[in-house]
Protein backbone atom coordinates (compact mmCIF):
# COMPACT_ATOMS: atom_id res chain seq x y z
CA UNK A 1 0.00 0.00 0.00
CA UNK A 2 1.01 3.95 -0.82
CA UNK A 3 2.12 5.54 2.38
CA UNK A 4 2.05 9.29 2.36
CA UNK A 5 3.41 12.17 5.23
CA UNK A 6 1.65 15.30 4.68
CA UNK A 7 3.06 18.59 6.41
CA UNK A 8 3.68 16.30 9.51
CA UNK A 9 4.88 18.42 12.83
CA UNK A 10 5.74 17.45 15.93
CA UNK A 11 7.54 19.99 18.40
CA UNK A 12 9.80 18.41 21.13
CA UNK A 13 11.42 20.48 23.42
CA UNK A 14 15.04 20.28 21.76
CA UNK A 15 13.75 19.61 18.39
CA UNK A 16 11.03 20.42 15.81
CA UNK A 17 9.84 17.31 13.33
CA UNK A 18 8.52 18.76 10.17
CA UNK A 19 8.44 16.38 7.41
CA UNK A 20 6.29 15.10 4.05
CA UNK A 21 7.39 12.08 1.95
CA UNK A 22 4.95 10.33 -0.64
CA UNK A 23 6.25 6.13 -0.82
CA UNK A 24 4.43 3.90 -3.85
CA UNK A 25 3.04 0.36 -3.09
CA UNK A 26 6.50 -1.86 -2.52
CA UNK A 27 8.63 1.42 -2.15
CA UNK A 28 11.25 1.30 0.55
CA UNK A 29 12.87 4.67 2.01
CA UNK A 30 15.41 4.78 4.71
CA UNK A 31 15.79 7.61 7.25
CA UNK A 32 19.14 8.42 7.91
CA UNK A 33 20.29 10.90 10.55
CA UNK A 34 22.06 10.80 13.69
CA UNK A 35 20.53 9.89 17.25
CA UNK A 36 17.91 12.31 18.62
CA UNK A 37 17.29 13.81 15.47
CA UNK A 38 13.38 12.65 15.32
CA UNK A 39 13.74 9.16 13.03
CA UNK A 40 11.96 6.72 15.59
CA UNK A 41 9.25 9.73 16.61
CA UNK A 42 8.74 9.76 12.31
CA UNK A 43 7.76 6.31 12.85
CA UNK A 44 6.06 6.13 16.00
CA UNK A 45 3.67 8.76 14.31
CA UNK A 46 3.26 6.32 11.07
CA UNK A 47 2.44 3.85 13.46
CA UNK A 48 0.07 5.84 15.80
CA UNK A 49 1.76 5.51 18.71
CA UNK A 50 2.60 9.42 18.97
CA UNK A 51 0.43 11.60 17.38
CA UNK A 52 1.69 14.45 15.39
CA UNK A 53 0.73 18.19 16.39
CA UNK A 54 -0.17 18.99 12.98
CA UNK A 55 -0.31 17.13 9.69
CA UNK A 56 -1.61 14.29 8.41
CA UNK A 57 -1.15 10.19 7.86
CA UNK A 58 -2.49 8.90 4.74
CA UNK A 59 -2.04 4.68 4.10
CA UNK A 60 -3.13 3.44 1.02
CA UNK A 61 -4.87 6.73 0.22
CA UNK A 62 -6.81 6.92 3.57
CA UNK A 63 -6.46 9.18 6.12
CA UNK A 64 -5.41 6.92 9.08
CA UNK A 65 -4.05 9.96 11.69
CA UNK A 66 -6.91 9.33 13.90
CA UNK A 67 -6.55 5.53 13.75
CA UNK A 68 -5.54 3.52 16.50
CA UNK A 69 -2.81 1.42 16.01
CA UNK A 70 -4.11 -1.96 15.62
CA UNK A 71 -6.42 -0.83 12.80
CA UNK A 72 -3.61 0.80 9.98
CA UNK A 73 -2.61 -2.53 8.72
CA UNK A 74 1.28 -1.37 10.13
CA UNK A 75 3.89 -3.56 11.28
CA UNK A 76 7.04 -2.59 13.57
CA UNK A 77 10.21 -4.27 13.91
CA UNK A 78 12.29 -2.66 16.92
CA UNK A 79 16.08 -2.90 17.68
CA UNK A 80 15.31 -5.20 20.69
CA UNK A 81 13.71 -8.31 19.49
CA UNK A 82 11.04 -8.22 22.23
CA UNK A 83 9.95 -11.92 21.97
CA UNK A 84 7.55 -12.85 24.40
CA UNK A 85 9.76 -15.28 26.48
CA UNK A 86 7.07 -17.63 27.95
CA UNK A 87 6.59 -18.60 24.09
CA UNK A 88 8.15 -21.04 22.03
CA UNK A 89 9.46 -19.73 18.53
CA UNK A 90 6.99 -21.13 16.63
CA UNK A 91 3.95 -19.37 19.35
CA UNK A 92 5.75 -16.38 19.12
CA UNK A 93 5.34 -16.12 15.20
CA UNK A 94 2.05 -18.00 14.85
CA UNK A 95 0.66 -15.46 17.93
CA UNK A 96 -0.30 -12.17 15.70
CA UNK A 97 -2.40 -14.78 13.19
CA UNK A 98 -3.61 -16.56 16.31
CA UNK A 99 -4.89 -12.77 17.67
CA UNK A 100 -6.47 -12.05 14.27
CA UNK A 101 -9.10 -15.17 14.22
CA UNK A 102 -7.00 -17.93 12.95
CA UNK A 103 -6.76 -21.58 14.31
CA UNK A 104 -3.96 -22.95 15.98
CA UNK A 105 -3.18 -25.34 12.82
CA UNK A 106 -3.74 -22.40 10.47
CA UNK A 107 -1.34 -20.59 12.74
CA UNK A 108 1.47 -23.29 13.30
CA UNK A 109 0.85 -23.32 9.21
CA UNK A 110 1.95 -19.98 9.18
CA UNK A 111 4.24 -19.79 11.30
CA UNK A 112 6.35 -23.02 9.64
CA UNK A 113 6.05 -20.85 6.26
CA UNK A 114 7.84 -17.79 7.81
CA UNK A 115 10.25 -20.11 9.92
CA UNK A 116 11.59 -21.54 6.39
CA UNK A 117 11.44 -17.90 4.48
CA UNK A 118 13.97 -16.94 7.19
CA UNK A 119 16.01 -20.23 7.08
CA UNK A 120 14.70 -21.03 10.68
CA UNK A 121 13.29 -24.38 9.54
CA UNK A 122 13.86 -26.87 13.04
CA UNK A 123 13.17 -23.84 15.31
CA UNK A 124 9.40 -24.02 16.07
CA UNK A 125 9.53 -25.80 19.04
CA UNK A 126 12.86 -24.03 20.52
CA UNK A 127 12.92 -21.56 23.50
CA UNK A 128 13.29 -17.81 22.06
CA UNK A 129 15.99 -17.47 25.38
CA UNK A 130 18.03 -20.20 23.61
CA UNK A 131 18.41 -18.09 20.02
CA UNK A 132 21.36 -15.83 19.30
CA UNK A 133 20.85 -12.48 18.25
CA UNK A 134 20.94 -13.09 14.62
CA UNK A 135 18.29 -15.61 14.93
CA UNK A 136 16.14 -13.65 17.45
CA UNK A 137 16.03 -11.08 15.21
CA UNK A 138 15.02 -13.22 12.27
CA UNK A 139 12.16 -14.50 14.74
CA UNK A 140 11.05 -10.86 15.12
CA UNK A 141 11.13 -9.83 11.62
CA UNK A 142 8.85 -13.67 10.83
CA UNK A 143 6.70 -12.45 13.63
CA UNK A 144 6.10 -8.65 12.07
CA UNK A 145 5.58 -10.58 8.20
CA UNK A 146 3.07 -13.19 9.66
CA UNK A 147 0.08 -10.74 9.69
CA UNK A 148 1.29 -9.51 6.50
CA UNK A 149 1.16 -5.85 7.07
CA UNK A 150 0.90 -3.30 4.02
CA UNK A 151 3.56 -1.18 5.68
CA UNK A 152 6.57 -2.27 7.16
CA UNK A 153 8.56 0.05 9.77
CA UNK A 154 12.11 -0.98 10.61
CA UNK A 155 13.26 0.95 13.75
CA UNK A 156 17.36 0.46 13.53
CA UNK A 157 16.30 -3.21 13.03
CA UNK A 158 20.15 -4.44 12.70
CA UNK A 159 22.06 -2.25 15.07
CA UNK A 160 22.19 -4.66 17.31
CA UNK A 161 24.18 -7.58 15.03
CA UNK A 162 27.35 -8.10 14.09
CA UNK A 163 28.52 -6.35 10.88
CA UNK A 164 28.29 -9.75 8.62
CA UNK A 165 25.29 -10.38 10.22
CA UNK A 166 23.60 -7.13 9.46
CA UNK A 167 25.18 -7.50 6.07
CA UNK A 168 23.70 -10.79 5.31
CA UNK A 169 19.85 -10.08 7.03
CA UNK A 170 19.95 -6.44 4.87
CA UNK A 171 20.37 -8.62 1.52
CA UNK A 172 17.38 -11.25 2.91
CA UNK A 173 15.26 -8.08 4.13
CA UNK A 174 15.23 -6.33 0.66
CA UNK A 175 14.49 -10.08 -1.06
CA UNK A 176 11.38 -10.56 1.80
CA UNK A 177 10.29 -7.01 0.69
CA UNK A 178 10.50 -7.63 -3.46
CA UNK A 179 8.97 -10.94 -3.22
CA UNK A 180 5.90 -9.77 -0.75
CA UNK A 181 5.41 -6.42 -1.95
CA UNK A 182 4.88 -4.34 1.15
CA UNK A 183 5.65 -0.86 1.87
CA UNK A 184 8.80 -0.36 4.23
CA UNK A 185 10.49 2.29 6.02
CA UNK A 186 14.06 1.68 7.34
CA UNK A 187 15.04 4.18 10.64
CA UNK A 188 19.32 4.03 10.73
CA UNK A 189 21.89 6.01 10.83
CA UNK A 190 24.38 3.88 8.56
CA UNK A 191 24.68 5.82 5.20
CA UNK A 192 25.87 2.79 3.34
CA UNK A 193 23.12 0.77 5.33
CA UNK A 194 20.27 2.63 4.27
CA UNK A 195 21.43 2.62 0.65
CA UNK A 196 21.51 -1.36 1.06
CA UNK A 197 18.15 -1.42 2.07
CA UNK A 198 15.92 1.38 0.49
CA UNK A 199 15.04 2.80 -3.40
CA UNK A 200 15.43 6.16 -1.36
CA UNK A 201 17.31 7.87 1.63
CA UNK A 202 15.87 10.80 3.32
CA UNK A 203 18.20 12.37 5.73
CA UNK A 204 17.20 14.41 8.95
CA UNK A 205 19.07 16.86 11.00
Amino acid sequence: MSLELISIVKHWPMKDIILSFNLHTGESLALLGPSGCGKSSVLRIIAGLLPPDSGRVVIGGRDVTALSPGKRGVGMVFQESALFPHLSVEDNIGYGPRSAGKTKKESRQIAAFWLERFSLSGFARRNVDSLSGGERQRVSLARTLAVEPAVVLFDEALTALDQELRVRLGCELRERQRELGYTAVYVTHDREEAQRLADRVLVME
